[in-house]
């Protein structure tokens, strides 16, 4: 039996900003103080030893990571705000220079020998690959971590974990965009960061937090791929439904998320009366609403986003074609998800990860998804 691969990590340490950034406190937008309660954002990034400059040595790793640390701490200058804490009150952030936790770490094993950490569950603990701060110290408040972590076969993974009260998906790599340029050597990140989170004006009564009512359900995580015919099957149907109405185009965010919409209310068919309200949830861009409101929103790195809800009665979900379910989850925003690519050999098609029912529903789910495998 093989032996579980370990990773030995370096005690955490904090890089702080390269130069003198501003004090004081910058107010959170009510988008970001909805998001607030919603923790950490983690995301790893897999590089494999063909896709590194530096020669795939420990001396190479040790300049990349080097590299990594520079372009961290340059880039806490102009974002200087993810060198802060965000207030107890979860209102601000204090801008107190502190800096980032950085972690480095070394596996006993090749990418390869952990699947190139593409496959799910993970074949090596996630929580060996995710930066936290030393004991004692308190996770409240921290806006961003990082940890790189070193493979035998000269491969690196760098896992972040960020405050979603600061950023969203799109702010954060734009973070990280900024990281990695200026640790190639640019003079400044090719977009400059812009707060400006107090113009966007606040509701009459403040958003109630997100993802709050998710802890009442004991949801199942579950895996499951859908082929690109299945994918292009969905837009067919689609097309030829509204070729004589509005002749809008059906896109794979679309047609993946009316296939989950489906199958979830066929599992839960026997637990729901048929005119119980299902509904699906997911987060759409507003960004491009932003433009008139915010003096420049290129470069503007807070949450950009909104939930979009689409209901409909348990009996209509199961039994309406999916080119009327596909209808019903355009909404009038533009709809961003990541999806995840399918390991090797299978690369086409969409790999969704799930957390959509409990257990007792959770063999049916699988089955009904796998009709579109």
């Amino acid at each position: 039996m093989a032996r579980t691969p370990t990773v030995a990590k370096s005690p955490p340490e904090l890089i702080p900003p390269a130069g003198p950034t501003p004090g004081g406190t910058l107010p959170l937008s009510c988008i970001d103080r909805a998001f607030g309660g919603s923790g950490f954002v983690s995301l790893i990034q897999v590089f494999p030893p063909s896709s590194l400059s530096a020669a795939h040595d420990d001396q190479g790793n040790a300049a990349v990571v080097a590299a990594m640390r520079s372009g961290f701490a340059r880039a806490l200058v102009p974002y200087y705000s993810v060198a802060g804490r965000v207030a107890p009150s979860g209102l601000a952030v204090d801008c107190t220079g502190e800096g980032v936790w950085f972690v480095e770490a070394a596996a006993s094993c090749t990418l390869a020998d952990v699947g190139g950490l593409e496959c799910f569950p993970l074949l090596i603990p996630g929580e060996l690959l995710l930066p936290r701060p030393p004991p004692g110290e308190k996770l409240d408040g921290v806006i961003f971590m990082a940890q790189v972590t070193r493979f035998t076969c000269g491969g690196l993974a760098v896992a972040i974990s960020f405050n979603h009260a600061v950023f969203d998906g799109r702010g954060a790599a734009q973070f990280l965009t900024a990281v990695g340029e200026l640790a190639r050597g640019l003079p400044a990140p090719s977009v400059a960061p812009v707060w400006d989170r107090d113009a966007i004006p606040d509701p009459p009564s403040p958003p109630a937090p997100l993802f709050k009512f998710l802890t009442e359900f004991r949801l199942v995580t579950q895996v499951a791929d859908i082929s690109a015919a299945s994918i292009q099957r969905v837009k067919d149907e689609f097309r030829q439904a509204a070729a004589t109405s509005s002749g809008e185009d059906c896109s794979t965010f679309d047609a993946v998320t009316a296939v989950v919409f489906k199958c979830r209310a066929l599992a839960l068919e026997a637990a729901l009366p048929d005119d119980a309200e299902v509904r699906v949830s997911f987060a759409v861009s507003t960004r491009h609403l932003l433009r008139g409101v915010l003096p420049a929103v290129d470069g503007y790195y807070g949450n950009c986003v909104y939930m979009a809800c689409v209901a409909r009665t348990s009996r209509a979900a199961r039994e309406l074609a999916l080119a009327e379910l596909v209808g019903a989850v355009q909404v009038n925003f533009a709809a961003t998800l990541l999806f995840v690519r399918p390991p090797a050999p299978r690369r086409e098609g969409i790999r969704v990860l799930l957390r959509c029912v409990e257990e007792p529903h959770a063999a049916m789910f699988a089955a009904e998804l796998a009709k579109f495998a």
